[in-house]
């Protein structure tokens, strides 16, 4: 029945498809689908689960006749036309609560390692180099971390940074105190002027695409580590490299980047990520942040959970 049918076009964990007969759905599994041939059958479903592959924009919308929600495997959004979903009264689903553990533990893993320069350790000892006091480290412990939105993710870096005796700030534009004591809430001057250590867990959307410029993180007067495991299209890459350049910033721990697909970079993307490569104090990953064995069960566990409720 049409009322019961949910389309799921990406790759998740198989626990999905039972927990949803569960709820009372029928769970259609699809993820080698393409956009064509999403839109040929859409109509005929009341849910849709997507990843990141998929846009959910008004032409796919206008075509789900029959579609009462569409939930996302993961926290971000930004693939959604979230304001066009509410209009046609069709509710949008996250999961944050299944990856942000992951990335949590991820954002910590990062800082660490830059901070006592594990990575280039690691590469000068494999190369034969014996530098001790070149790759002597920063301790955490004093230092004050700024997270720049406190929601699920920022929560989760700032509760596993709790026990390492630094002095966490946060900043949330749309949030009043944060739960726990270990997170004191401050407005966005404060965060400006206090903050050593800045980690991103902002949502993309209009006011945070591009926000954090050479003059925006121009404002942070003592930042020396940026941590951005959020979208890469908030971070401005160009603006970055010269901060790092000019020692401004002392090292930056990316786990996302503006253009995420490699294989069509502009020259310019080329020698952006060339350069971002080619420095010591930077760390990349390719966005595996929220990306564990763990979470990939978890989010399609969160993701059933709440669908259910819908039809309670």
């Amino acid at each position: 029945m049409a009322d019961k049918r949910v389309l799921i076009v990406d790759d998740l964990h198989e626990c999905i498809l039972p927990l949803l007969s569960e709820a009372g759905y029928e769970p259609v599994y699809s993820p080698g689908i393409d956009r064509a041939g999403i839109l040929q059958i859409i109509q005929g479903f009341v849910g849709l689960i997507i990843r990141s592959k998929t846009s959910v924009d008004k032409e796919l919308i206008d075509r789900a006749t029959s579609l009462k929600f569409v939930a996302r495997a993961g926290a971000g959004m930004d693939n959604l036309d979230k304001q066009y979903l509410e209009s046609k009264n069709i509710k949008a689903i996250n999961a944050p609560e299944g990856n942000r553990d992951a990335l949590g533990e991820h954002a910590v893993g990062m800082l660490l390692s830059l901070l006592h320069k594990i990575p280039s350790g690691h590469h000068e000892v494999v190369g034969g180099a014996w530098n001790r006091e070149g790759n002597r480290g920063i301790e955490l412990k004093g230092k004050v971390v700024g997270i720049y939105g406190v929601g699920n993710m920022g929560m989760s870096f700032g509760t596993k940074l709790s026990s390492f005796e630094c002095d966490i700030i946060g900043y949330d534009k749309f949030k009043g105190e944060f739960p726990g004591a270990f997170i004191k809430n401050v407005e966005l001057e404060e965060l400006f002027e206090r903050t050593e250590i800045l980690s991103i867990h902002v949502p993309l959307y209009d006011l945070t695409r591009g926000l954090f410029n050479e003059t925006y993180l121009r404002k942070f007067r003592n930042l020396k580590v940026l941590i951005n495991t959020a979208r890469g299209e908030i971070l401005d890459t160009k603006g970055l490299i010269k901060l790092l350049e000019e020692g401004v910033i002392y090292a930056a721990g990316l786990d996302v980047l503006e253009n995420e697909k490699l294989s069509v970079y502009t020259e310019e993307e080329k020698a952006q990520l060339e350069k971002l490569s080619s420095l010591p104090n930077v760390l990349l990953t390719p966005h595996v942040g929220g990306w564990t064995y763990e979470s990939y069960q978890r989010i399609s566990e969160v993701l059933a959970k709440k669908i259910g409720a819908l039809r309670s």
